[in-house]
């Protein structure tokens, strides 16, 4: 009793109020305690029992308690749920007590309630027989009740049981079947509520299949026309969501979609026919959902067409295509709403699979609205909104006909292109990736054809789409510890890069197919609304070449690098044929881009692909395309060779021919490929075919420097398949002979010399051939090939020599320029050719019968060439043979073109510069023999049938002439000099040429009148010093001489030295040479009597020669100093032998003095320069204090004794100890201890004390040959 009364609470009237009214007051103290719950709410479960069937209770209190039950069962389930299961039978009367609640009362909130609290129960009570008991009560209830009026609440009680016990449709519909018939009536009642909830059970039973199933039939018999009807005609927000929802279950199964959609169609077909009873379509009743302004029924019929569709789209899309619903639908792609706008996408998919969306011109009206959805979407942060938009467009611009135009206009089609830069740009992979298929559909002649075509829009795009391939191909694998879980990854990521590569390559080739397509598109070659002043950007050609940039710069390096972890088919496929049409795009450059592919071992490659992937028929199509590729480029690279002659047409068109036929065959490895080349077993034709194949293919690669194969095993193969067409008499095509050759060259090992056999059938094939250069390849060892074997070089040495030198791009003359061979080394071409002429001197001779017979061009080469080894290679003895050939060569043209000369070959020049440069090898003085005898006869009789305007002889042969009169002993000096005496015309010809000196007229080059008066005071010296035969005097204007020499020409010192070399020679000989006869002008007056003493000189002449002696000197030029001075000396001798007051007069003058100080102005030790101190010395001589006092005399010897002799030349040595000597025998030391210095001087003044490098005394100045020595001394 305590416990009981402590479970009424505490009494009277401060009882809580809640606790009274959840509490039924007369009955509660009959409960047991255990029925009350310890937590709040206070409820008594046994009161609630009692009191809701209780009549005179009120309806708001009977809801207060159920709330409260409600409330308990959803906070402490755990506590009520024990206590109401304790005894099933009090479970199953609270169930029917409850049901007969809700059957009773009319209030709503209270019905709902009512099911809310069943449907608890009933799902957390788990109890088979209390479920029965309420699925008894709803079919009783609706058996017994006359009219639906008042089943609203059962079947939504039955709605939401078989909701949440959904294993209650399969009984429900097995158990009570008949309560099929009452669903019907409910859905026929005009009740909309009713309705709704019989359309709600409905579909909860069909979202079983197994209910499903038992109730097909009553779908196809009854069910389907009322469901659709209802449909059609639903106006509450309820109704149709419930319907839509059971639709939504419906059409999961095939057999209800076709049902469906075949009452559509019948409804469609006998829709406007009389006495028809109206049916509904679902396509119909789903577009008016379409238009509704309601979002969620907008969504949820998408829904139903996607799944519609899902079943069979080319089944059923053409219901809904002719019902107008893609038009509704592309409408909503302007929504704001993402999940309609996603809805729309999936149904617009699934449409496009139809023909007929196509036909019907729907994507002509809504491509702007995917577009502009497109853009809209891709600011969002939905992913998935991204590819469904992004699939869609694809789908579009894939599936659109090509006679449908797809973008009416040029600003659609830009931004389309600019939504999809951007879309390819996401950083989410599979949005790049789908952006990445719509780009690849996008790019389509028939989508891009609207004028004007945006070529620079195009670019844009495909440099995002490249950009973010490069991107992600460049990033780094994830790193994790080792592990097969971590290679599997690795791979998987590989096999990522790898689909998006080739999705990428895919586009750049939809893009190349559109540049050929747009080649035969007049109006697409450029955009005709460009200025004309305007920078052609938008134009094909631009465009093509962006192609071909990318794909260098881009494309191979990224396929390149993942090739490097994964090769796959098909992506080479698509690359291969990338590069395949870039010849076809960029014509111009397609020989330029071969040669690159070449050069960066795609030879290699492709074969590599062709010999793993095609071999035993597989992959014929990327065989196909590796074939076309190599079939391109072999011929690209055939058309336009670098190292050999370019092949006719008719040439090509036979490796055109083989390379058809050979190529496809050709799958096998290097190895067997070799093997197969040195098959010498009968070969019939097509295989013949492809070995002819094969060797162009490693002839190419080797050429660009790609050797793949061993040198060893091709040259044994090589030389086996020369001899199996020797041996089946067959003449191979000139440029498989070409690669024969080449790659036998080349692959010859250095101590493997080729079987005689060899040597013979490759003479053979050679001699059958027109030309060599026919078969040329440019390549040293191919020189050294045909050079090595006498066989060969006995034929065909001249002509591959000539062909050499006419390949060889540099005509080596900056080489040629080093004075010493030390200091820059030698190209490897020429140190080939180097190391080939001196182990067979006698190919010299070959070098020098093609500077006579070959162009001039080339002719310059092997002169130059010939020129660097002799003078790098002074060891090698070919003087002779080289001066023996080349009197052969000169008497055979003397006897052919004795009368003109000139016109015998144009180089002849450059053998005489070539003779010269033999003469120049000899740097010590030596006897000439019989053979330089006859030589200097022959090439003085070649310069007597000359005039002086053929410089190109003459001067190299005056050259040859001066240096054989001075670099040799005395006594062949003077034999020398009597041979070229004897020769009348050439002493004409110096006569003539020496004459134009001081004409402006036809003057020849200012070199060779240097060599000629060089060559005549020469002449005359040897003459007067040997007392030689004159057979032909030569006369020499000496007024002219003096004008010439007081008004030298600009820019002609060394032409001023020459001609005070021969003034000075005259002077020595007092003007009375047995060979020069020096003629006064005729403009000359006679010589006054006081003057004749000088004869032929005047006084006037004298002062003025001193002065323009004076203005030559002031020029400081080395050379020209030495000849100013020597003529001068030679001057005072002459005038101090005739009149010795004009001689003191001469030296005496105030501008020497001037002149003295200018010429020391040049440095701090200038006074030790040899031209100076002999300038000191001829002042010492003639006792001019005045221009050189004896103070400054004593300053000069004071510097000398300072300076240390032994780094003087011999030259100033010599010059020093003149002025010495002159100093003392002149008394001009009055100083005891300035003796003495002098006399230690004198001492220490030998040549031999001297360390510097005494210097070369024969020099080529500007292409005249000089003797220092004889301008000097």
């Amino acid at each position: 009793m305590a416990v009981r009364d402590a479970a009424r609470g505490p009494p009277g009237p401060g009882r809580d109020e809640e606790t009274a009214a959840l509490l039924f007051e007369r009955a509660h103290y009959r409960h047991d305690p255990c029925w009350l719950l310890p937590v709040r709410p206070r409820l008594c479960l046994a009161c609630m029992l009692e009191l809701l069937p209780e009549p005179c209770v009120s309806l708001v209190r009977k809801k207060h308690v159920l709330s409260c039950f409600q409330d308990a069962l959803l906070r402490h389930a755990s506590l009520v749920m024990p206590l109401v299961a304790r005894d099933q039978r009090i479970c199953i009367h609270f169930i029917s007590m409850l049901f007969e609640l809700l059957c009773n009362v009319e209030d709503g909130s209270v019905t709902d309630l009512c099911i809310e609290v069943l449907i608890q129960l009933t799902t957390q009570l788990k109890l088979e027989q209390t479920i029965h008991c309420l699925l008894d009560e709803c079919h009783k209830e609706l058996c017994n009740m006359p009219s639906m009026q008042g089943s609203l609440a059962t079947l939504t009680l039955l709605g939401k049981l078989v909701d949440a016990v959904p294993l209650l449709a399969d009984k429900l519909v097995m158990e009570h079947s008949d309560l099929m018939e009452h669903l019907l009536r409910g859905l026929v009642y005009p009740n909309e509520g009713v309705q709704a909830s019989v359309c709600y059970l409905y579909g909860k039973l069909y979202s079983s299949p197994v209910a499903a199933e038992m109730l097909s039939g009553h779908f196809r018999e009854k069910l389907c026309p009322l469901f659709l009807s209802t449909l059609d005609g639903a106006q509450t927000k309820e109704l149709q969501i419930n319907c839509l929802g059971l639709l939504r279950q419906l059409l999961k199964y095939d057999l209800f979609v076709s049902l469906i959609m075949n009452k559509s169609a019948l409804a469609e077909s006998t829709e406007g026919v009389e006495g028809t009873p109206g049916k509904t379509s679902l396509p119909l009743v789903l577009k008016k959902l379409l238009l509704s302004r309601d979002e969620t029924l907008q969504v949820a019929s998408a829904h139903c067409i996607t799944a519609v569709l899902v079943h069979s789209p080319v089944k059923h899309a053409p219901a809904f295509i002719h019902a107008d619903i893609p038009e509704f639908l592309f409408e909503h792609l302007s929504s704001s709403s993402e999940v309609l706008v996603w809805s729309s996408y999936n149904c617009l998919i699934l449409l496009a699979e139809e023909p007929l969306f196509f036909s019907k011109c729907h994507t002509v009206y809504g491509i702007e609205s995917v577009v502009r959805s497109l853009q809209g979407s891709l600011k969002m942060n939905n992913t998935e909104l991204h590819k469904q938009g992004l699939l869609l467009f694809a789908e579009i611009l894939t599936r659109q006909p090509e006679e449908i135009k797809l973008f009416t206009s040029s600003g659609i089609c830009r931004d389309a292109g600019r939504a999809l830069q951007e879309a390819v740009r996401s950083p989410v992979l599979e949005v790049a990736a789908e952006a990445l298929k719509a780009i690849s559909a996008f790019l389509r002649k028939d989508h891009q054809s609207t004028p004007p075509v945006q070529y620079r829009e195009l670019r844009a795009l495909l440099e995002a789409m490249l950009s973010r391939c490069a991107d992600f191909s460049q990033t780094p694998l994830s790193r994790r510890p080792l592990g097969h879980a971590s290679s599997r990854d690795s791979g998987k990521a590989i096999l990522r890069r790898g689909k998006f590569l080739l999705s990428t390559l895919e586009g750049f080739r939809n893009a190349c197919r559109l540049a050929v397509e747009f080649q035969s598109e007049p109006s697409a070659q450029e955009n005709p609304f460009t200025a004309p002043s305007a920078e052609k950007e938008d134009t094909l050609e631009a465009f093509s070449e962006f192609l071909l940039s990318a794909c260098d710069s881009l494309c191979i390096p990224m396929v390149m690098r993942h090739s490097e972890q994964a090769t796959h088919p098909n992506l080479m496929e698509v690359f291969l044929s990338i590069l395949h049409s870039l010849f076809i795009i960029v014509p111009h450059m397609k020989e330029k881009f071969s040669k690159k592919l070449a050069s960066s071992s795609f030879i290699r490659l492709t074969l590599e692909l062709k010999a793993r992937f095609c071999s035993s028929l597989r992959h014929s199509a990327l065989n196909q395309v590796c074939s076309s590729f190599l079939y391109y480029m072999i011929l690209n690279l055939l058309s336009a060779p670098e190292k050999t002659e370019p092949l006719s047409k008719e040439e090509l068109s036979v490796v055109s021919t083989f390379l058809q036929h050979g190529l496809p065959h050709i799958s096998s490895r290097n190895p067997e490929s070799l093997a197969f080349l040195s098959d010498r077993q009968y070969m019939e034709k097509t295989a013949r075919q492809r070995q002819y194949c094969i060797l162009l293919l490693f002839y190419l690669a080797y050429i660009h420097e790609d050797r793949f194969v061993s040198e060893a095993e091709l040259f044994v193969a090589v030389q086996s398949f020369l001899l199996s067409l020797q041996d089946q008499g067959e003449r191979p095509p000139l440029v498989v002979f070409r690669a024969s050759i080449y790659l036998v060259s080349l692959c010859q090992d250095k101590d493997r010399a080729l079987d005689e056999a060899v040597v013979s059938a490759i003479r053979k094939f050679l001699e059958d051939i027109p030309d060599l250069h026919l078969v040329y390849t440019h390549h040293p060892l191919l020189l050294k090939f045909f050079l090595s074997y006498p066989a060969l070089m006995s034929r065909f040495g001249h002509r591959v020599l000539e062909l050499w030198f006419s390949w060889e791009e540099s005509s080596y003359e900056e080489l040629d320029d080093v004075p010493s061979a030390g200091q820059s080394p030698l190209p490897a071409s020429l140190a080939a050719l180097f190391h080939m002429l001196r182990s067979s001197p006698s190919i010299l001779l070959i070098l020098l019968d093609l500077i006579y017979s070959s162009s001039v061009d080339t002719a310059h080469k092997v002169l130059i060439v010939l020129r660097m080894f002799l003078r790098r290679n002074e060891d090698v003895e070919v003087g002779g043979l080289i001066r023996g050939h080349f009197l052969l060569i000169l008497q055979h043209l003397l006897v052919e073109h004795g009368a003109s000369p000139s016109e015998a070959s144009g180089n002849l020049p450059l053998l005489l510069s070539l003779l010269s440069l033999v003469q120049l090898k000899n740097t010590s003085e030596q006897e000439l023999d019989s053979m330089a005898m006859k030589l200097l006869h022959q090439v003085s009789k070649l310069c007597g049938k000359c005039s002086p305007a053929d410089v190109d002889i003459l001067q190299p042969s005056f050259n040859f002439l001066y240096w054989s009169l001075h670099q040799t002993t005395p006594s062949s000096q003077k034999r020398a000099a009597a041979v070229l005496l004897s020769s009348t015309a050439l002493i004409e010809l110096l006569e003539k040429t020496l004459a134009l000196t001081w004409t402006k007229v036809d003057s020849p080059r200012t070199e060779l009148l240097c060599s000629a008066w060089l060559l005549t005071a020469s002449f005359s010296a040897q003459q007067h010093y040997a007392s030689l035969q004159v057979h032909q005097t030569l006369s020499v204007d000496l007024d002219q001489v003096l004008k010439v020499l007081s008004f030298p020409k600009k820019k002609a010192a060394l032409l001023s030295a020459a001609i005070l070399c021969f003034l000075r020679t005259a002077l020595q000989q007092s003007f009375s040479s047995a060979f020069v006869t020096l003629v006064p002008s005729e403009a000359q007056p006679p010589l006054a009597p006081e003057n004749t003493v000088l004869a032929p000189l005047g006084t006037s002449q004298v002062l003025s020669l001193v002065i323009g002696l004076q203005n030559l000197l002031v020029q400081k030029d080395t050379l020209l100093s030495y000849a100013c001075v020597g003529c001068l000396e030679a001057l005072l001798d002459y005038l101090h032998a005739r009149s010795p007051d004009i001689a003191f007069h001469v030296v005496s003058q105030p501008w020497n003095r001037f002149l003295l100080f200018t010429l020391l102005d040049a440095g701090e030790s200038s006074f030790l320069r040899p031209e100076i101190l002999r300038l000191m010395t001829l002042f010492v001589r003639f006792q001019s204090s005045s221009v050189l006092s004896h103070e400054e005399v004593d300053h000069v010897l004071q510097g000398a004794a300072l300076t240390d002799l032994s780094t003087l030349s011999n030259t100033t040595l010599q010059a020093l100890h003149s002025f010495f000597l002159q100093v003392q025998s002149m008394g001009l030391l009055a100083d005891h201890s300035m003796a003495q210095t002098l006399q230690t001087s004198l001492e220490g003044l030998t040549p031999s004390t001297s360390s510097a490098q005494p210097p070369l005394d024969m020099l080529y100045l500007g292409g005249v040959a000089v003797s220092l020595s004889h301008i000097r001394d």
